[in-house]
């Protein structure tokens, strides 16, 4: 038997190679006598109530969880149930932030402060356009794609055309803020400038550019960016760059996108790029980095790539663009909701299906080649954890393969086995052969709710 990688795989597009993402499968780096990884089942999503509208973005504050479900900002308890605060217009991914005293909205282009009472837009003409903004050091900071302006230190909703600032080493326009570090990051189109606090502003700007602190690549949009293992992560690129991952630290950007993540965002169009959303979730070891893209969404895990030196991505998709979106741990869990819909939920291991309805996975392995000579393949074995199945289901999961990465031969399935049934082997007999080389994939749906270890595969080598 030959121990076959199945944590990333390879298919063929016209004359490349590029590779096969886990589809709502989380790769895992870990030794456990099997295998040096696997691939577990990405996380579910229980359905806790309606929100009556499109989740628009959540947040914490005060122990509670917030959160924009179409128009209304809601307080939402742990079960789901919720009340109705107030309203934020617009039909944009929503920003919070919050000082001592308010918690901030910024959605709509406006910007709204709630004291725990009573939620109220700001409504001061000097303040402008509400692109982004952030709180730091006493004073909101807001953003109109032109210049940065800050509150008073003393009254959040008075702001001052004494106290702006411009970011000027690129004409390219500012498109959001981001507060890392106790610094502002202001992310134009192809730069980023970042400002650190000046002592006794006296009424001017209380933040000044930090000098040689330039980072030479900038953000695809408002919401293409966030703090991401204690630095800035987003998607962009310098002038002339086409879309890519980075990661900013340090008056530089590293590259956390593979060329087939670059490939990948290189098929969506500039207005889709600019609405992307991301977002990180650090969760039992693994530190997520979410690219939400309109039909799917792009996963990094920083820990894992950490572990094994090279950067691990996988892919979430619900029936369209992955449905569970902004991220709030509040209650002991991690609350979500729908952005294409209007149901609040939650994370859980428990299930691998979003608000009920289930959902395919997909792996592949990478490309087995016996220096062109014949191979027979006998068997193939996924060594799996079975069993974990919901009563009364019994699911299929299929193989197929490809000699040349384009085109597929019949699926064939078997039975991934019912609850309880722990020792179930996974056994494909009779697979064929192939001439010069072979790529096979596996797939199902989150009834079939198993991690899986190794694939085991019974070759013969035929004559030459």
């Amino acid at each position: 038997m030959v121990a076959v990688p199945i944590m990333s795989g390879i298919v063929a597009d016209g004359a490349d190679f590029p590779t096969a993402f886990p589809v709502n499968l989380v790769p895992v780096p870990k030794t456990t006598g099997l295998s040096e990884g696997y691939l577990r089942p990405a996380d579910g999503i229980e359905t806790l109530s309606d929100g009556g509208g499109a989740n628009r973005g959540g947040y914490r504050w005060r122990g509670v969880h917030y959160r924009i479900m179409g128009n209304s900002l809601l307080s939402v308890a742990a079960d789901g149930s919720h009340v109705t605060i107030g309203t934020i217009d617009g039909t944009d991914w929503a920003t919070f932030d919050e000082s001592f005293d308010y918690l901030a909205i910024n959605g709509g282009g406006k910007l709204y402060l709630y004291d725990g009472a009573t939620l109220a837009q700001v409504t001061d003409v000097d303040l402008g356009t509400s692109l982004d903004m952030v709180w730091i050091n006493g004073y909101f900071v807001s953003t109109d794609g032109e210049f940065l302006i800050s509150s008073d230190i003393n009254d959040p909703f008075s702001f001052n055309i004494l106290r702006y600032a411009s970011s000027e080493i690129s004409p390219d326009p500012v498109v959001a803020l981001q507060k890392v570090r106790n610094e502002i990051y202001a992310l134009n189109r192809y730069t980023v400038e970042i400002f650190g606090a000046v002592q006794n502003p006296g009424e001017g700007f209380p933040f000044a550019r930090i000098e040689g602190a330039q980072i030479m690549k900038g953000a695809v949009g408002s919401r293409a960016c966030c703090e991401f293992m204690q630095a800035l992560a987003f998607v962009g690129g310098g002038v002339n760059d086409p879309p890519s991952v980075w990661i900013g630290q340090s008056a530089s950007a590293t590259k956390l996108s593979t060329r087939d993540i670059d490939a990948i965002l290189r098929g969506y169009s500039d207005t889709a790029l600019s609405a992307l959303v991301m977002e990180s979730r650090p969760d039992l070891g693994h530190d997520f980095l979410y690219v939400h893209l309109p039909d799917q969404t792009l996963v990094y895990d920083g820990a894992a790539s950490a572990a094994l030196g090279q950067p691990v991505w996988h892919i979430l998709k619900s029936d369209g663009g992955y449905r569970a979106r902004g991220f709030v741990w509040c209650y002991g869990q991690w609350n979500v909701a729908d952005p294409f819909g209007t149901m609040i939920g939650k994370m859980t291991t428990a299930v691998g299906s979003h608000y009920g309805d289930q959902v395919a996975w997909q792996f592949a392995t990478p490309i087995a080649y016996n220096e062109g000579r014949g191979v027979q393949v006998h068997e193939l074995e996924l060594v799996a954890l079975a069993g974990d199945i919901a009563l009364g289901d019994d699911p299929m999961i299929g193989t197929d393969y490809t000699l040349d990465g384009e085109t597929w031969s019949q699926r064939r399935y078997i039975r991934a086995g019912k609850q309880g049934e722990r020792k179930k082997r996974l056994v494909w007999d009779r697979q064929g052969m192939f001439r010069n080389w072979r790529v096979q994939r596996f797939t199902g749906d989150s009834r079939a709710h198993l991690s899986f270890a190794r694939l085991e595969a019974k070759f013969e080598a035929l004559a030459v």
